[in-house]
């Protein structure tokens, strides 16, 4: 098959999306994709730039690979517009629409900070998911918050509510995690401090106010090494500039790692990777860590129980209840592991530790590209034979 690929925001999660399917998949690919910038730009014009992108790629008479059977777009695309305007050979091909957020749900501080949330992007995404002949999740959290959210938002027009319109929208939704890249799995490590590493966006979903709160009730008491990573942006939360300077003693690594192979390195190196999120569809970022063998430690909430609760009840270590006092408590436990006190042998210690790694590993790594793949190209053959 040929994919026809529209990215409006080609960075972070869905780039990574993006090329991690495309590389691996079976069918061929034609991308086009607009930087990560001003995405309520983006969702306003991309619908138009692609458009006259596509008509000119169908007019040119050379190039011979401006057939598809199928086109794959984010929800930052107004699909209806783009569809509304593209050449008619494009105009009926069947369309995905994935949802790595939506603009309904997504935390009202961050992503509106001025005023109340403008409902016109919520919309797009609504009348996007109408045009779409299949609509994808990456979590049922995701898909399930969405469908809940809209019911309460159409009810409140004041005249015909689109109700029957959502049913329909669900009726052609399914769910489609974002695969993982997991490399292989790490060595023992010698006992010594807990490597704690928070590799979150540095964004107040993120919450992490709350994050530096435990970690400074947890120095009292306990030695550790922080790695505090993730992508950062120019209004970020106060906080960050002061716990830089408050923790600057043990810190190992501070600020966003833009080369893979030196974030992966970080990857290896952490024994335990931190949320304290709010907000969070998917989280790929506690995945990817997790699968490289850094043990999770997550609020119970969100999309997490989809990523890390197992069939064996051990699991429910990876979860705290939401407070600084229990998130504590469990990196306290933490590094008693890795750096024993006396009356507990190292090897006792490290065998512990490789059982919550192997339980946490296996778990994350489900979601490696590997597994995903297949399943994903044959979910766009079914749609094109319809």
């Amino acid at each position: 098959m040929r994919i026809l690929a529209l990215e409006p925001y080609y960075g972070g999660s869905h780039k990574a999306f993006l090329d991690g399917w495309s590389s691996r998949s079976a069918h061929e690919w034609t991308r086009l994709t607009l930087p990560a910038y001003k995405w309520k730009w983006r969702m306003r014009h991309s619908a138009i730039t692609f458009a006259e992108q596509v008509t000119e790629l169908c007019n040119d008479a050379r190039n011979e690979t401006a057939h598809w059977d199928a086109i794959f777009c984010s929800d930052m695309l107004p699909l209806a517009e783009f569809r509304g305007l593209a050449p008619e050979s494009v105009r009926k091909l069947p369309a995905v629409l994935y949802f790595h957020e939506n603009q309904l749900t997504y935390p009202n501080q961050l992503a509106y900070q001025h005023g109340e949330r403008d409902h016109h992007f919520a919309f797009t995404n609504f009348v996007s998911a109408m045009a779409a002949d299949a609509i994808w999740f990456n979590s049922e959290f995701h898909r399930s918050e969405f469908f809940t959210a809209f019911e309460s938002f159409l009810a409140r027009m004041p005249d015909y509510p689109l109700t029957s319109e959502l049913d329909k929208i669900r009726e052609r939704s399914s769910v489609h995690p974002p695969g993982i890249v997991a490399g292989p799995e790490r060595p023992a490590r010698e006992p010594g401090p807990l490597r704690i590493l928070w590799n979150a966006r540095w964004e107040h979903d993120k919450n992490p106010d709350q994050f530096f709160e435990a970690i400074r009730e947890l120095r009292k008491t306990t030695k550790f090494r922080l790695s505090v990573v993730g992508e950062s942006f120019d209004h970020q939360p106060g906080v960050f500039r002061l716990a830089e300077e408050e923790f600057a003693s043990v810190t190992d690594q501070w600020g966003f790692v833009p080369d893979r192979a030196a974030y992966n390195q970080i990857l290896d190196s952490a024994d335990v990777v931190v949320s304290t999120a709010i907000h969070e569809f998917f989280g790929i970022a506690i995945a990817e860590a997790a699968a490289a063998g850094a043990i999770p430690v997550v609020p119970r909430r969100l999309a997490y129980p989809e990523l890390f609760e197992g069939s064996d009840p051990k699991s429910d270590f990876f979860f705290y209840d939401g407070s600084v006092s229990q998130l504590v408590q469990k990196l306290r436990s933490l590094a008693e592991i890795v750096s024993p006190s006396k009356g507990t042998t190292a090897p006792e210690s490290m065998a512990e530790l490789a059982e919550l790694r192997r339980r946490s590993t296996t778990l994350a790594r489900r979601f490696s590209w590997s597994g995903l793949v297949a399943a994903m190209d044959d979910s766009l053959r079914k749609l094109s034979a319809r």
